[in-house]
C-alpha cells in the first residue's frame, strides 16, 4: 500500500473538516497509520512461520493456523483504514462538483457572478454529505470492531491453542509467536478505533446542534422583524381609526371614516340656542 498517496488524498479532507474532524484525522495518522506502518507490520510480518505445532504431520500447521486465524490482524486493520477513509472522499467529490458548477456559472454569466459564496462551506447538500459520511465512518468502525471481537474472542490472543482439525492425527498443541507483543498492539489499535468512534459521535452532535441553533436564530429573527412591522402598523394614525380618543381631544382630531356620509342629528344642529329656536318655523300646526 502506498501510504504517501493515501496521506495526500486525506490531506484535502482536512480543510473541509471541523475541529473534531481534524482531531480525528490526526488520530488516524499518528495512532493508527504510523503504528501500523512502523511497528505492527513487522510484528505480524511472518506470522504463519512463527505458528509452531508439536507435530510433523503435513498440512496440520497450515490448517490449524487458518482455523484459529481466518484473517490476520494486520490485513484486517489495513482494510479498516481504507474503508473508514473512503467516506471522507465523498466530501471532497461534492466540493469538486460545486467547484465545477461555479466555474461553468461564471463562464456563462461573467466572473462577477457567483453561484456559491464559498464552495467548501457546509451548507445545503454539502452539510448532508458531511453528516452521512460521519455516520458511515462510525458504522464501519463498529462493524470492524465486532468482526475482530467475534473472530478472536474479546480481542484476546492466547499463547497456546489446541487443534484437532483434520489432517492432524490427534489434539495438537500450537504456539503463537510473540503473543504478548501482539496482544499489546491489538488493544492499542482497538483503543484508537474506539477513540475515533467517540470523535465521530461528538462531531455529529456538534453539527446537528449548530444547525438547530442556526435555524432557531433565523426563526427568532424572523419573528422579531414581524413584530417590528406590527408595531409600525399600530403606530400609524391612518390605520388606527378605531382607537379610543378622549373627548377633550376630539375637537382636534379629524373626523373618523365611520362618520363620513352621516348627517348630525337635528337636535345637535339646533342645540339650545334661543335665537336658533326662535327662527325655526313651527310645523306643529296643520292648515285646516
Amino acid at each position: 500500500m502506498d501510504w504517501k498517496t493515501f496521506q495526500a488524498l486525506l490531506s484535502g479532507v482536512n480543510k473541509y473538516s471541523t475541529a473534531f474532524g481534524r482531531i480525528w484525522l490526526s488520530v488516524v495518522f499518528v495512532f493508527r497509520v504510523m503504528v501500523y506502518v512502523v511497528a505492527a507490520e513487522r510484528v505480524w510480518g511472518d506470522d504463519q512461520k512463527d505458528f509452531d505445532c508439536n507435530t510433523k504431520q503435513p498440512g496440520c500447521a497450515n490448517v490449524c493456523y487458518d482455523h484459529f486465524f481466518p484473517i490476520s490482524h494486520i490485513r484486517l486493520w489495513a482494510l479498516q483504514l481504507i474503508f473508514i477513509t473512503c467516506p471522507s472522499f465523498m466530501v471532497v467529490m461534492h466540493v469538486a462538483y460545486r467547484d465545477d458548477r461555479e466555474r461553468k456559472y461564471r463562464a456563462k454569466f461573467g466572473d462577477d457572478k457567483k453561484l456559491y459564496t464559498n464552495t467548501g462551506k457546509k451548507h445545503g447538500g454539502l452539510w448532508w454529505t458531511y453528516l452521512i459520511s460521519l455516520f458511515v465512518k462510525t458504522g464501519i468502525e463498529i462493524a470492524f470492531l465486532y468482526i475482530l471481537h467475534h473472530i478472536y474472542d474479546s480481542f484476546y490472543l492466547p499463547r497456546l491453542v489446541k487443534c484437532e482439525v483434520s489432517p492432524c492425527p490427534n489434539i495438537v498443541d500450537c504456539y503463537v509467536g510473540h503473543p504478548t507483543e501482539k496482544k499489546v498492539f491489538t488493544y492499542f489499535m482497538v483503543g484508537a478505533s474506539a477513540l475515533c468512534i467517540i470523535l465521530n459521535i461528538c462531531e455529529i452532535i456538534y453539527l446537528v446542534f449548530k444547525r438547530v441553533a442556526r435555524i432557531a436564530k433565523k426563526y427568532k429573527r424572523h419573528n422579531r422583524n414581524k413584530h417590528f412591522q406590527h408595531d409600525d402598523y399600530t403606530n400609524d394614525n391612518f390605520n388606527n381609526y378605531n382607537m379610543i380618543v378622549p373627548k377633550g381631544k376630539m375637537a382636534d382630531k379629524p373626523p373618523s371614516f365611520k362618520n363620513v356620509g352621516k348627517s348630525p342629528p337635528r337636535l345637535e344642529v339646533l342645540g339650545t340656542d334661543p335665537m336658533i329656536r326662535a327662527s325655526a318655523p313651527n310645523l306643529s300646526y296643520q292648515c285646516s
